[in-house]
């Protein structure tokens, strides 16, 4: 099918459980245009020289911040002298969050998650740093404007803003063949990962239903995503996501009938993590007690430095 659109699949390994990341590669307007980059490892490199030394790579487009989409974007670009396109908001948070500063001020705040020993500084060590398979930073020429029309491949495509995984992730949309790339904001296997970085949105959890619900307005027949193969029927997908995330705010109400930690309340949730997978879950654990906090159904309390969260 994707070849049957004028699109070319580049899957780039990752060093994670979730093993791989789908970057696309098809004809744009002014040339060939690149969707994602991976990260800047040396399987990137090796991915990707063969592909850049046979197109003529005009355009980059990031669909958001995250190391396995943004990370080889600025190798990329000084290869190709493309130029990059991220929605503002992203392009902003990739160009940061990273950076040492940014990295301190998120142990402090690990720091009150109730974590044993030393986790906080492990989770935060160079060692587990991302700052290296995010450089060099590219430099980003064209901010995404939701509504924005992206020839690629054989089609035009709509800029979708899709919040919820990254504040600033966008899906792209072909209304004519109802084609939907639908990046990391829906996944076939898999939950993308929705997580509160006491950064931008405050309640990422309730952006990320909201996003579900406006994709699901399009009824999208087949769906490529940015991890797993594609799928047909965007809809079915989005009522097994509702269902499962409405399952785990359940699960923590329940854990909540006596106060708990950030870090109580991740382990009810998830187990067998290794230091990557904690870093996300904790993230996660959090942005449904947050989404709790901001629908009036549980308090938090700060007490001797750590957040204690309690429902109603």
């Amino acid at each position: 099918m994707l070849t049957e659109i004028g699109v070319t699949p580049v899957t780039v390994p990752l060093p994670f459980r979730l093993n791989h990341v789908n970057c696309f590669l098809a004809e744009g307007a002014n040339g060939w245009v690149i969707i994602d980059a991976g990260l800047n490892t040396e399987v990137s490199r090796d991915i990707w020289r063969p592909i850049i030394e046979k197109h003529d790579v005009k355009d980059i487009i990031i669909t958001h911040y995250h190391p396995d989409h943004f990370g080889y974007a600025g190798t990329l670009q000084q290869l190709t002298n493309a130029e990059v396109w991220m929605t503002e908001v992203d392009a902003k948070t990739g160009l940061d969050c990273w950076e040492p500063e940014s990295i301190a001020e998120m142990q402090q705040h690990y720091d009150t998650f109730g974590f044993p020993d030393d986790l906080s500084a492990v989770l935060t060590s160079d060692e587990n740093s991302f700052n290296a398979k995010v450089k060099p930073y590219p430099t980003v020429n064209h901010h995404l404007i939701e509504g924005m029309k992206i020839p690629f491949g054989n089609y035009e495509y709509e800029v979708i803003f899709t919040p919820g995984h990254s504040d600033g992730l966008i899906s792209l949309f072909n209304k004519e063949n109802s084609i939907l790339f639908s990046t990391d904001h829906i996944l076939p296997r898999i939950s993308p990962n929705i997580s509160y970085w006491f950064r931008g949105i405050r309640n990422p959890l309730e952006a990320f239903f909201q996003s579900l619900e406006k994709i699901k307005v399009l009824d999208a027949d087949f769906v490529i995503p940015s991890h797993g193969k594609p799928f047909r029927g965007a809809n079915q997908r989005i009522d097994e996501l509702l269902a499962h995330h409405q399952e785990r705010l359940e699960k923590v109400c329940e854990v909540l009938k006596q106060p708990r930690t950030i870090y109580e309340v991740n382990g009810h949730l998830f187990q067998n993590l290794n230091i990557h997978e904690t870093r996300f879950a904790v993230g996660e654990t959090l942005a449904h007690l947050e989404y709790l906090y901001f629908n009036n159904q549980c308090t938090k309390n700060l007490q001797n430095g750590t957040w204690y969260y309690e429902i109603k």
